[in-house]
């Protein structure tokens, strides 16, 4: 199986959790997730993809392999996160997402209907 990680951007804490659980009742699993953390740092997005429901059949060695790649060929993109997250303040987290292609493309096809 084949998986993406991007940076998506800064985002008020309750909001994140709110939009959370909106998802979590419309769809509870999709093959995306969204992960938040109040460092971008690498190390701070492998442990909270490690919170993910064991429900998803994915291989996480490949899901930590993909999200390693992301941060070694984006090195200008972390930069650019890392400087919003510290001017938006304490009371902020950095959303990223990470979803098998397969659950991402039924996500955007179903965005589109």
């Amino acid at each position: 199986m084949k998986y993406t990680f991007e940076l998506l951007g800064v985002s008020p804490i309750l909001y994140f959790f709110n939009q959370q659980q909106e998802l979590i009742e419309k769809h509870p699993y999709t093959g995306v997730e969204y992960l938040g953390s109040f460092k971008c740092t690498l190390d701070a997005f492998i442990a909270s993809v490690e919170t993910v429901p064991s429900k998803t059949d994915w291989n996480f060695d490949e899901v930590v392999d993909t999200m390693v790649n992301f941060w070694l060929n984006n090195s200008d993109l972390v930069q650019f996160w890392k400087t919003r997250l510290d001017d938006a303040g304490k009371e902020s987290l950095l959303i990223a997402r990470v979803a098998d292609i397969k659950g991402l493309r039924n996500q955007l096809e179903f965005l589109l209907e």
